[in-house]
């Protein structure tokens, strides 16, 4: 299997309506890439963003089959990541990388 680059494992964070209330207990969400595991979504944020990582949480969407207008269409699965920070610590997500 390929190694997953540090930049390559975190795809983009995710702003959803639930993802800002999580922000309030010091999570932030993220999509990442499909290999990647705990303790590389961990080493990762810790390097990229410079905070202490307390907690990770990882949960697969599936794959879903759409029909528009007759038509069927596949809407693909992804790895979501939730970081649980060090309590006073963010992830400012406005600024980027």
């Amino acid at each position: 299997m390929k190694k997953i680059n540090t930049i390559d494992s975190i795809r983009q964070p995710i702003i959803t309506e639930k993802a800002t209330i999580l922000s309030e207990q010091n999570k932030t969400v993220f999509k990442v890439h499909s290999g990647a595991n705990k303790k590389s979504i961990k080493r990762n944020i810790e390097k990229l963003f410079k905070v202490n990582v307390i907690k990770v949480n990882i949960i697969n969407s599936k794959a879903k089959n759409k029909i528009k207008q007759g038509k069927s269409s596949k809407k693909p699965g992804y790895k979501k990541a939730i970081i649980t920070l060090k309590k006073g610590q963010s992830i400012d997500l406005t600024t980027g990388i």
